[in-house]
């Protein structure tokens, strides 16, 4: 049986500043393209955190100790690096990089800290405090203003062991299977899937950064084509993706 899936991104949503109505501005661009309840609307952390005010100025910053050791090896704004300690529960790697456990259990660089589009200098976009809550929010105001409410993905950038680059992948959810188990199900051939547990929301969030430019006012898009993963309550969220410390090789 063929199939095929569509990613169309959201156009024309503009400068997101704090307090913005974020699930309005969605709306008004998902609303030309007829959205089904059955779609899923992936949205840039960033636009989330700015909306949320999750915005630090480095002016305001007073690094510690710590942060002034840490940024004189990186060679980094040590000002930056209070900000990235703040943000994280653990910091796991100095080497190059920060690598940290974020308060939310991320494990990532700089703990989602970071300069890049953000209006003028000197400030930080920081992780959304909740992803998931925000997630929801965001699907209740796009049921709210367009009748339906389609599966809403927020994602960031991560990098990965073993590979090159950074793909993006869900940090917060509503309304999306975030895992498909196909463990104990058989392959084409009758052979038993012993290990097979498959991102579906990673995957979903990795796809539709493919329709974003990232030099681009294009922090959103929709994808057609995946109803049989969106629900319709909004779930657990994007939180049954992380893997326990104590189950985490790399650490």
């Amino acid at each position: 049986m063929s199939r095929s899936v569509s990613i169309t991104t959201l156009e024309h949503i503009g400068e997101i500043e704090p307090g913005a109505d974020l699930a309005g501005a969605l709306a008004d661009t998902l609303a030309p393209l007829a959205p089904r309840p059955d779609d899923i609307v992936v949205v840039a952390h960033k636009v989330v955190s700015k909306a949320e005010g999750a915005l630090v100025a480095l002016d305001t910053i007073t690094p510690g100790p710590r942060a002034v050791a840490l940024a004189a090896g990186l060679g980094q704004d040590p000002r930056h690096v209070q900000v990235v300690l703040d943000e994280s529960s653990e910091v796991l790697r100095s080497e190059r990089v920060l690598i940290t456990r974020t308060h939310h259990g991320f494990v990532c660089a700089n703990a989602g800290v970071d300069a890049s589009n953000v209006p003028g200098e000197g400030t930080l976009v920081l992780l959304p405090r909740d992803p998931d809550a925000s997630a929801r929010g965001l699907r209740a105001g796009l049921r709210e203003r367009l009748g339906v409410a389609p599966a809403v993905c927020i994602t960031d950038s991560f990098g990965r062991a073993w590979r090159h680059g950074q793909v993006d992948v869900a940090i917060g959810l509503a309304g999306l299977d975030a895992l498909q188990d196909w463990r104990g199900r058989t392959d084409a051939h009758g052979r038993a899937l012993q290990a097979t547990w498959i991102a579906v929301a990673d995957q979903v969030a990795a796809a539709a950064d493919l329709v974003r430019a990232k030099d681009g006012a294009t922090p959103a898009a929709l994808v057609r084509g995946l109803g049989e993963h969106v629900t319709e309550d909004d779930g657990p969220g994007a939180g049954v993706l992380r893997r326990p410390p104590e189950e985490d090789l790399f650490l």
